[in-house]
């Protein structure tokens, strides 16, 4: 078994779930993947229960009943990495967005840089987006200073959904008490992690848009990132977060 689990939500990606799992696989490192579909009607679980055949032992899948957010999602993942035993957990979108290579970089940031909680950042050395439309960049890394403003959260991509995690950091963290399901959940994650003292460091990454299949975005999920936030400060100041170890 690897020391490593990629998770990769997939709702209706039937455009990218084999070339997602197959580039994950050719790595040079081993990573593990784990799917969590929600009952997509494009047939995504199918194909992924084909590739399941063809790498047994490397790909998993965990299917549910129909669409219960992308917060909730990561924690069922989180949660089957480690009762499996899996040392460092990813996050990942299956639409090519992120560059699988890049998982070399999250994973040697924590294996061997000392990081607790990795981010693939797309601001913290300027502005790495592709293929983007202008606003859509603008509302993204204005909510993202947004959010460091608000939070004191030493982060440069708050919003970002590329991340690596030490399993000690998701078994500290009380994962029943992030309370975000869309992508106010990745601010929630990183505040939480910060609050209980982990190490924070952020990799560069280019962001490319998807070409295939449809995003999930949507101006109602940046606005539960935005609003989302001033509760997740004052809520802050009558919590007691657990302390890394």
């Amino acid at each position: 078994m690897s020391d490593s689990l990629v998770i990769i939500p997939m709702y209706n990606e039937k455009e990218n779930a084999s070339a997602i799992i197959d580039a994950v696989i050719a790595l040079p490192h081993d990573f593990d993947i784990l799917v969590i579909d929600d009952n997509s009607p494009d047939g995504t679980a199918a194909i992924v229960k084909d590739k399941i055949a063809q790498y047994p032992d490397r790909v998993f899948i965990i299917e549910r009943a129909g669409k219960l957010g992308l917060g909730t999602a990561y924690i069922t993942g989180f949660k089957y990495a480690i009762d499996n035993g899996y040392d460092f957990i990813f996050e990942m979108d299956a639409d090519f967005s992120h560059n699988p290579d890049d998982l070399l970089k999250l994973y040697k940031a924590c294996h061997d840089d000392g990081a607790d909680l990795a981010i693939g950042s797309r601001y913290v050395t300027g502005v790495n987006v592709v293929n983007w439309p202008m606003g859509r960049v603008l509302m993204s890394y204005y909510a993202s200073k947004y959010v460091r403003c608000v939070t004191g959260l030493p982060v440069h991509d708050t919003t970002a959904g590329f991340v690596c995690y030490r399993r000690q950091v998701l078994e500290t963290m009380e994962l029943d008490k992030i309370r975000f399901k869309g992508y106010a959940f990745q601010i929630e994650m990183k505040f939480t992690a910060y609050k209980c003292g982990f190490k924070i460091q952020e990799v560069p990454i280019i962001f490319v848009n998807r070409v295939l299949g449809t995003s999930k975005m949507s101006g109602g999920i940046f606005s539960e990132a935005v609003f989302g936030v001033i509760r997740l400060k004052v809520n802050s100041w009558f919590r007691k977060y657990p302390q890394k170890q």
